[in-house]
């Protein structure tokens, strides 16, 4: 499968519906609170998108999902359901949302410190932001992709942490999920590991050329990389029950460099 390259108009639709994405993450911020439930918090995304911001909350039917946002806590990794569960002081939480608007996808996500979290919580959340915020740094036209991931790595392991290998960033566009994968660890670990769970379909040397829009969406954890689906066929947790944090931009190759498609009202002028 090809890269697709983004027209103009296509990248202005892409802007609406990432401002949308992170419009979103900026109005539950507040709710993020000790004894609320992670289903509280999607009711109150969903209703947000569907009735503010007229969009479509692309998660709902998406592979028979039923939810607006994942809710990622503690050591779940990524795809974390929403429930009756409520978050408790000193959590650590992921929340994953993607926003449909004139056909086109905003993919975004935040982590969240609730209430005031341990040294070690902080620091996991703040490295994990600064890696993405590394990756992202390296996009530019004739870069290459595997240049997101060792950026990414360098950092995570300089801070005695591990990164995620059983799940990537994504092409993002008319559909939610496109090539190229964006891979968060450096290319020398294909070469000297021949097993994965996911095969590679995008040669890891391919260039960014303006047009491309991805996601970048470093899984860093505390333990080992390791992760196992729970039964409910969404929930990756990390296998030996560390911490995990995770945080997601939309990226857009621009014609000097790169445009952060999700960026919300805090991150102004922090990348």
């Amino acid at each position: 499968m090809s890269i697709h390259i983004h027209t103009p108009e296509e990248i202005n639709k892409m802007r609406v519906a990432g401002k949308l994405a992170a419009a979103v993450l900026d109005m539950i911020t507040p709710h993020v609170q000790p004894g609320i439930t992670t289903a509280a918090l999607d009711k109150l995304c969903h209703d947000f998108i569907t009735e503010q911001q007229q969009a479509i909350p692309a998660c709902v039917g998406y592979r028979g999902y039923q939810h607006t946002i994942c809710t990622s806590i503690n050591e779940v990794v990524c795809h974390g359901i929403p429930s009756d569960r409520q978050l408790k002081e000193g959590d650590i939480l992921n929340l994953d949302v993607v926003v449909a608007k004139d056909g086109f996808h905003g993919d975004t996500s935040k982590m969240f410190v609730v209430g005031k979290g341990s040294v070690l919580a902080e620091r996991l959340v703040q490295v994990t932001q600064e890696c993405m915020y590394l990756g992202i740094k390296t996009v530019k036209p004739g870069a290459y992709l595997e240049e997101i991931g060792t950026a990414i790595q360098q950092h995570a392991e300089k801070n005695h942490f591990s990164v995620v290998e059983d799940f990537c960033g994504h092409g993002v566009g008319a559909k939610m999920h496109e090539e190229p994968q964006i891979l968060h660890y450096r290319h020398s670990w294909i070469e000297n590991n021949k097993i994965r769970k996911k095969p590679i379909t995008m040669p890891l040397s391919q260039t960014m050329q303006p047009g491309m829009i991805f996601t970048i969406e470093p899984m860093i954890n505390v333990g080992k990389p390791t992760t196992k689906l729970k039964p409910d066929g969404w929930t990756a947790i990390t296998r030996d029950h560390s911490l995990s944090a995770q945080w997601e931009h939309t990226i857009l190759v621009t014609e000097t460099g790169f445009e952060v498609l999700t960026l919300r009202l805090e991150e102004q002028g922090k990348i």
